[in-house]
C-alpha cells in the first residue's frame, strides 16, 4: 500500500506555460514578406551620390558626343566677355566648348578624358540657358547633381500680341515682385526673356514654376499660386498634419465668367441672283483706251504717277513735321483799366481837406500836452 497522505508521494502537475501573444493573421499576399535588412529609416535611398571616375568601370567613352545651339545677336557681346569663364567651368568635367561668332552658335563636345556619360546633357542645358539671357553664375548650377532646368516656350500660347505682353508682365509683376515671390517659394531661378521662360532648380520646384507659367497664360493670376504655396509651406512645418489631406486648408478660387458686350454682327442680305461679274484687267484697259498703248509707255506713265503721289505725301509729311516747330500764337495782353483823370478843382479840394486834417491833429496834440503839464 502506498501512502497517499505525504506530499512527496503526490504526482507533479505540469507547469503552466505563459500564453503566447497572438500574432495578427497575415493575408495571403503578405504571408511570405519579411523585413529587409536595407529597410532602414536612417538611410536616404533617394540621395544621389556624386559620379566619380571609379564608378565608370569601362573607362573612357566609346564615341564623341556633341550638342550645338544658336544664340541671338544681342547676346554676342556678353558671351565674348565670359567665354573664358565658361571654359573654366566645363574643364573639371573634361568637356570642350566652342564659340562660333560667324554662325552665331555654341558647341559642347566630350573628350577622351570624359568619364561621366550624363555630363554632356548637362552641358547642353548649360549653353541653352546662356543663349536665353541667363547669367553664367546661375546657368553653371545646372552642372551640379540634383539641379535641373526647363525652358518654357510661351510664344505660341496666345495669338493676340497685346494680351500676350500683358500676361507676361503679370507674371513678372510690379518691379519684379511676383517673380521674386515665386523664386523664394519654389527655390528656383526664373528668367523671363522674350518668348521663353528659363527655370533652374530642383525637379519639384521646376514643375511648380512651369505650372504657374502655363496657368498665367491661361488667365489664372500667379498670386493664387503664390498664396497656395505659402499655405503649403506653413503646413509642411507642422508634423501633426504630415499624414493628412491638405485640401481643406487650401483656398478654392472659382473662375468667374465676366460677361462682355458682344459686337452686333450685321447680317448680309441674301439675294436669289449671284453678284455681277467683275471686269477683267483687259476690259478696263480697253475702256480707258490704254490697251493699244505699248507696255513700256504704260509702265512709264504708272511710274510717273507713283512719283507724283510720293512727292505729294513727302511734302505733306514735311509740313506735318514743321508744325511742331511753329510757335503758338501769342495771346493779346489785357489792357489795364484807365483811371479817370481828375480836374484841377478836385485836386484843390483834396489838398485843402488834407491840410485841415493835419491842423486838427496838431491842435489835438497841443491840448493833450497842456493838460499833462
Amino acid at each position: 500500500k502506498c501512502s497517499t497522505g505525504s506530499p512527496s508521494a503526490m504526482p507533479d502537475k505540469p507547469e503552466e506555460k505563459p500564453a503566447a501573444k497572438e500574432e495578427p493573421q497575415k493575408s495571403k499576399k503578405k504571408k511570405h514578406k519579411k523585413d529587409k535588412p536595407w529597410d532602414d529609416e536612417n538611410v536616404d535611398h533617394w540621395k544621389i551620390d556624386a559620379f566619380t571616375r571609379d564608378d565608370n568601370k569601362g573607362g573612357a567613352l566609346l564615341e564623341e558626343s556633341s550638342f550645338a545651339t544658336l544664340f541671338p545677336q544681342y547676346r554676342e557681346q556678353y558671351l565674348k566677355e565670359v567665354w573664358s569663364e565658361v571654359k573654366k567651368t566645363l574643364a573639371p568635367h573634361h568637356i570642350k566648348a566652342e564659340l562660333n561668332l560667324i554662325e552665331g552658335s555654341m558647341t559642347v563636345r566630350t573628350t577622351r578624358k570624359t568619364y561621366d556619360p550624363y555630363i554632356i546633357l548637362k552641358a547642353r542645358d548649360f549653353i541653352k540657358l546662356l543663349a536665353r539671357s541667363v547669367t553664367l553664375q546661375n546657368a553653371a548650377k545646372v552642372l551640379d547633381d540634383g539641379v535641373y532646368c526647363d525652358v518654357v516656350k510661351i510664344g505660341g500660347l496666345l495669338r493676340n500680341k497685346e494680351r500676350f505682353i500683358k500676361r507676361r508682365q503679370r507674371l513678372v509683376g510690379p518691379n519684379g515682385s511676383t517673380l521674386k515671390a515665386i523664386e523664394l517659394l519654389t527655390k528656383c531661378y526664373v528668367m523671363v526673356q522674350g518668348q521663353t521662360v528659363s527655370i533652374v532648380g530642383d525637379i519639384k520646384g521646376v514643375k511648380q514654376v512651369r505650372r504657374i507659367v502655363l496657368d498665367c497664360f491661361k488667365n489664372i493670376h500667379p498670386v493664387y499660386h503664390v498664396k497656395e504655396l505659402m499655405i503649403k509651406r506653413e503646413l509642411a512645418g507642422n508634423p501633426e498634419l504630415a499624414g493628412e489631406n491638405w485640401d481643406r486648408f487650401l483656398p478654392k478660387f472659382v473662375k468667374r465668367n465676366v460677361q462682355r458686350k458682344k459686337k452686333k454682327v450685321k447680317k448680309k442680305e441674301k439675294t436669289l441672283f449671284p453678284p455681277e461679274q467683275q471686269p477683267r484687267k483687259e476690259d478696263l484697259l480697253l475702256e480707258s483706251g490704254e490697251y493699244f498703248v505699248p507696255k513700256e509707255e504704260r509702265d512709264r506713265r504708272a511710274m510717273a504717277e507713283k512719283r507724283a503721289e510720293a512727292k505729294l505725301t513727302s511734302e505733306k509729311r514735311q509740313r506735318d513735321r514743321q508744325t511742331d516747330y511753329i510757335p503758338p500764337p501769342k495771346k493779346p495782353r489785357k489792357a489795364a483799366p484807365e483811371e479817370p483823370k481828375e480836374s484841377l478843382s478836385d485836386l484843390k479840394e483834396k489838398l485843402k481837406k488834407k491840410g485841415d486834417a493835419s491842423k486838427k491833429k496838431k491842435t489835438g496834440t497841443q491840448q493833450a500836452q497842456s493838460a499833462l503839464i
